[in-house]
C-alpha cells in the first residue's frame, strides 16, 4: 500500500523579504517558520528545506539501518544519526553528510560500518537524493 506524506507551506513576500510557515499535515505538529535568512546564513529558531530534508534523511536511513540489522539477527540497541545537509545560495545543495552511532551487541565495528553503507545505500531517501554526494562515518557507540 503506498503512502503519501504531505508537508504545506504558506509564504508571503519575496523571496528575501518574505517569509513562510511550513506543516506537517499528517502528524498536526506545530507549524516551523521558514526564510531565506535562515537558508543563506542560519538563524536559530527558524528552519529552512535544508534542515527538513535532513531530518527526512536521518530518519529513513535510521530505519534502514534497525531493519537490516534486525533482519541479519542483530538488532540495535540504539541507534542515533545526524543528517548534515549542506546549502549554498546560488548553487543548491551540495551533499549530506550522515553521522551515525550505534549500539548493537556482538557486532564489530567492520561489520557495523558495512551494515551502515549498505543501508546508506539502500535508504529511500538516500535513493531520492541520487544526484549529490552522500557520505557518511559509522561507529559503535
Amino acid at each position: 500500500m503506498a503512502i503519501t506524506s504531505e508537508a504545506t507551506t504558506v509564504w508571503k513576500g519575496t523571496l528575501f523579504e518574505g517569509s513562510g510557515d511550513v506543516g506537517l499535515d499528517s502528524s498536526g505538529l506545530a507549524s516551523f517558520p521558514v526564510n531565506w535568512k535562515a537558508r543563506s546564513e542560519g538563524v536559530a529558531n527558524t528552519t529552512n528545506p535544508e534542515e527538513l530534508l535532513a531530518a527526512a534523511h536521518s530518519s529513513c536511513f535510521s530505519m534502514a539501518l534497525s531493519l537490516a540489522l534486525a533482519q541479519a539477527g542483530k538488532p540495535a540497541e540504539s541507534i542515533q544519526t545526524t543528517a548534515a545537509v549542506t546549502f549554498e545560495a546560488g548553487k543548491g545543495v551540495l551533499g549530506s553528510h550522515l553521522l551515525v552511532s550505534a549500539r548493537v551487541p556482538g557486532l564489530s565495528e567492520a561489520e557495523f560500518e558495512a551494515f551502515a553503507n549498505d543501508a546508506k545505500a539502500g535508504c529511500p531517501i538516500s535513493q531520492a537524493l541520487a544526484g549529490i554526494p552522500i557520505t557518511i562515518e559509522a561507529e559503535l557507540a
